[in-house]
Parts: structure tokens; sequence; C-alpha cells
């Protein structure tokens, strides 16, 4: 069964910058479209940001020009680097396949944005 293992959360001020890491345990980046997710307090769990294989990539609107998704194949890596950090950004973020159907789900990492 892949794990995925996400990292590199925290805590920081609105305007600051933060860098996600999502590692999965087997070789299964070099085919599947990847993408970041984020999941705030009684909200549904949204997409960020996507990123195929061969490097293209999709944002939801509200990260448009702040934030950019990456990948490592060989490393099986996915980052996303946030700046321009706002408090709405507040949410655990997870990263996954992008589905249905998805891989298990790992325990996200939380990012918290202070005004």
């Amino acid at each position: 069964q892949v794990q995925l293992v996400e990292s590199g959360g925290g805590l920081v001020q609105a305007g600051g910058s933060l860098r996600l890491a999502c590692a999965a345990s087997e070789r299964i980046f070099n085919k599947n479209v990847m993408g970041w997710y984020r999941q705030a307090p009684g909200k549904q769990r949204a997409l960020v940001a996507s990123v195929t294989s061969g490097g293209s990539t999709n944002y939801a609107d509200f990260v448009k020009g702040r934030f950019t998704i990456s990948r490592d194949n060989p490393n099986n890596t996915v980052y996303l680097q946030m700046n321009s950090l706002k408090p709405e950004d507040t949410a655990v973020y997870y990263c996954n396949e992008v589905g249905p159907p998805f891989l298990t789900w790992g325990q996200g990492t939380q990012v918290t944005v202070s005004s």
C-alpha cells in the first residue's frame, strides 16, 4: 500500500511563505497527475493545485499567482511553494492523486497563517 507523507507545514504570519513536501513510499509519480488539497475546519477538502507527469500545472483561482506546485519524479516527491500567505489559507494540506480514485490519504500537514 502506497504511503503519502506530507511535511513542511507550520505557523507563519500573513504575507509569509512555506514550502510543503509530499513523499511517496513507492515509485508512483511517473504516470499520475498529483495534487495538493486542503481542508479547513468545517469545510470540505478542496483541490488547490495539480501537476501532470510532464510538469503541466493547474491552480485553483484562490491560489493563482501565489502558490507553485512542482514534482521530482525520480525521488517520488511533490512540492507546494506557498507565498503571500493569507489567514484564509489556514488548513490541513494533503497530497494525493487527482482522483477519484485516490490513494490512501496521509495525515497531512497543518498550515496556520496568523493575521
